[in-house]
């Protein structure tokens, strides 16, 4: 027995090593860095578009699929026929990863009379999956932590009956946050519980910080290090906050507002520096102190208002900005890519064929090697290179169809329909989703 441990063990080592597998447990990846290490992968598209191993149905949402030890885990929304977009069934589902068939499902009952009702797709937040357990935060302030083998619920809290929590008007989309013994939500509870750690085996609350007199917003924390600690990293709409994971105490915090409540891309640390963005408000670049926990402004850059040609910097919505080699390169307001100078904000190039030119043209961008995949938001995967010389396409297929209401129509001159889904990359495949089924193709060269 001995030796078999020591065999499996040393093929796993190799397995990690070699990037022959990687699974895709939250938000973003591991760290939420957007980072895919696999190798192995395609060069360019087959002609006539991946290969699909599998569709499934599902119902509306924006969450992102999370993969972890042969599952999918997604969560979606079933609404009640008679009502029409109030009330209705979340769930969670787990699919097995090589088939597609369901392992378990998981419902509740909501109700989405506190959202914008042109939004109420379904749940926003990406599952998180820690070992044993998968944690979900649903679109009106549902928690449930449960047993990824089984579906079991572990524990779970409704936010807004237990803590008065204030669902924001676009719902409750921040993915929870696990870091060793806590998993951590934004919630947005009264008194002072913007953001609430709990006990990630019991549910029992440790800590809550942060002033709840404002929206959460939609962005997801993050954890970094610097200064010699590991700092939680909270962009809400009243500010930049940076908390001590295991206390909720505040490291320091940068009085950054954003208008009209958009605060949602992820922020992204480069080096000693933080770099937010979002649509209203334009770009904020930060430095980190390095000797102790703290920051200052370096740079802020806002247009005259959100329409090109006003923005000169990056006014990106759900895009979160990627930095690379002293660039920044993200989406502005209108869906132009664009690449900065990351020392200045000044802009190098525009390009205007990655994604949906119309009001938040989005993407998701993950890097490969030297290379990034990029999901726009009417479907497309493609595979992009970024310098700073110009934006080059190196191949382009279409991989789902988009079917989420914008809240715009043909008024604004652009498609009324989109694909705000983060994909997830594991185990050499892609898997995403739209508001009726959820697929895995392959992306093996």
């Amino acid at each position: 027995m001995k030796m078999k441990s020591f065999l499996l063990l040393c093929v796993s080592i190799l397995l990690h090593v070699n990037g022959f597998a990687e699974d895709w447990p939250q938000w973003r990846g591991k760290d939420r860095l957007g980072i895919w290490t696999e190798t192995g992968i395609v060069e360019q598209f087959p002609k006539d578009g991946l290969k699909v191993d599998w569709r499934a149905p599902i119902g509306g949402g924006y969450s992102g699929p999370a993969v972890s030890e042969g599952r999918v885990f997604i969560t979606d929304f079933h609404l009640d026929p008679e009502t029409k977009r109030i009330d209705g069934k979340e769930r969670t589902l787990a699919i097995d990863e090589k088939t597609g068939k369901e392992i378990w499902t998981l419902e509740w009952p909501v109700d989405y009379a506190a959202l914008m009702q042109s939004y109420a797709t379904g749940p926003r937040a990406t599952p998180t999956v820690d070992g044993e357990r998968v944690y979900v935060m649903g679109a009106v302030g549902h928690i449930y932590c449960s047993n990824a083998k089984t579906g079991e619920v572990i524990w779970s809290h409704d936010t807004v009956k237990e803590s008065n929590a204030h669902i924001p008007m676009w719902g409750t989309s921040s993915p929870p946050l696990v870091d060793g013994n806590l998993a951590i939500f934004m919630v947005g509870a009264d008194p002072d519980g913007k953001v609430i750690a709990y006990d990630k085996k019991t549910g029992k609350e440790v800590w809550r910080a942060l002033a709840s007199n404002s929206e959460i917003g939609y962005s997801a924390p993050i954890m970094i290090e610097a200064a010699g600690k590991r700092q939680l990293i909270v962009w809400h709409i009243k500010g930049v906050d940076s908390l001590d994971p295991q206390t909720g105490k505040i490291y320091w915090e940068d009085p950054y507002v954003t208008p009209q409540n958009m605060a949602i891309s992820t922020p992204v640390k480069s080096g000693s520096n933080l770099f937010i963005s979002n649509f209203y408000g334009g770009s904020l670049m930060m430095e980190l102190d390095e000797k102790q926990p703290g920051e200052k402004q370096v740079w802020q850059i806002k247009g005259k208002n959100e329409r090109p040609p006003n923005t000169e910097s990056i006014h990106t919505v759900i895009t979160t900005p990627v930095i690379e080699n002293g660039y920044i390169y993200s989406t502005d307001s209108y869906g132009e890519t664009r690449c900065l100078k990351a020392a200045t904000g000044e802009r190098v190039w525009e390009d205007k064929t990655m994604c949906r030119q119309g009001r938040w043209g989005s993407a998701f961008i993950v890097k490969n090697g030297d290379r990034w995949f990029v999901n726009n938001d009417i479907g497309d995967l493609m595979i992009i290179k970024f310098n700073p010389e110009k934006y080059t396409e190196l191949d382009r297929t279409k991989l789902i169809k988009p079917t989420t209401n914008s809240g715009f129509g043909p008024r604004r001159l652009f498609e009324s329909t989109v694909n705000w889904v983060h994909p997830a990359y594991a185990n050499k495949h892609i898997v995403t989703r739209n508001d009726e089924e959820i697929i895995r193709a392959s992306l093996e060269k």
